[in-house]
């Protein structure tokens, strides 16, 4: 059990872990899908863990869901309709209605008691999204909606758990999926996911999550950025038929912004754009090692 003056110890490995001091416990306890643990903490403010791997925290959310939104929907010339896939926490859902141009954004998630323990004590994450009336909110498998559906979309972001042993994520980074996705993509539609640690060590999902995009995508663009609650680097995957956001510069991105109305945001801005897309060199070279992710081989992490 968490308890309030006590630490959480999160473990990274069985080499690694970190104590976080609980200040409060906002909730805890099982869905039908994951545990679910919610608290406060001086430094990182109201944290949320999913099968005790750290999700979100109220210090950094802001970078991590304006990197996993913006350089895809501002590199898009007019994104009307967005779908998500995952994104509990309603904070993806809340950057993609900050462009003007999105006429619909569909959430699609299978925890319903997630989503609404998020709403409950995590509101500031989704600012009122869930309320807006371009939102529609599907429960139910990703798997299945993609396979039924009959629309086409401007962008389609992944915002998924990581594919945990016994997790509902597994069968979602495979290439199966993915061109599954790419069916339900407009033409000149734009794919992005999170895609996890882009360390020294634990880059293997990152990079075979690259690999694998790149059988079915043929522009597929790795970008990063670190993340303090983290306690690492994280990287995200751009894909696309033609798309390519290395060819934006600023004044388009700048004028695209304002035509949009976005405005108040905490890390993404013109000038950093192609800088996200700036990898080491120790990255760089993972990215020829990563390994084809398959229905009957996909990744299961087990640190």
């Amino acid at each position: 059990m968490t308890k309030e003056g006590f630490y959480f110890v999160e473990t990274f490995t069985d080499n690694l872990t970190r104590n976080i001091k609980v200040e409060r416990v906002l909730f805890e306890g099982k869905t039908k899908y994951q545990y679910v643990q919610i608290f406060d903490n001086k430094i990182l403010g109201k944290v949320l863990f999913l099968d005790k791997k750290i999700q979100s925290a109220a210090i950094d959310e802001c970078i991590f869901h304006e990197s996993l939104v913006h350089p895809a929907l501002l590199t898009h010339q007019n994104p009307r309709h967005v779908l998500i896939i995952g994104g509990g926490e309603g904070a993806t859902l809340r950057e993609v209605l900050r462009h003007d141009c999105v006429r619909k954004a569909t959430m699609v998630d299978i925890d319903k008691q997630l989503v609404r323990l998020c709403q409950e004590h995590l509101p500031e994450w989704s600012s009122g999204a869930f309320l807006d009336p371009r939102t529609k909110v599907v429960f139910g498998d990703a798997l299945n909606y993609v396979e039924k559906c009959q629309k086409k979309y401007d962008v389609i972001i992944s915002d998924l758990t990581e594919p945990l042993k016994g997790g509902p994520s597994i069968y979602l980074f495979t290439e199966e999926f993915y061109k599954k996705i790419s069916q339900i993509l407009a033409e000149d539609g734009m794919f992005i996911l999170q895609a996890g640690a882009t360390d020294l060590t634990y880059n293997q999902f990152y990079t075979s999550c690259f690999r694998t995009l790149k059988h079915v995508f043929p522009v597929v663009r790795p970008y990063w950025t670190f993340m303090f609650s983290f306690c690492s680097p994280w990287g995200f995957i751009m894909a696309s038929r033609k798309q390519d956001p290395l060819k934006m510069d600023e004044k388009t991105i700048k004028t695209r912004m304002r035509i949009r109305n976005i405005k108040k945001l905490r890390y993404y801005h013109p000038g950093i754009h192609r800088g996200l897309f700036a990898l080491p060199l120790y990255l760089e070279r993972a990215l020829k090692k990563g390994s084809i992710l398959t229905d009957k081989k996909p990744f299961i992490w087990e640190l």
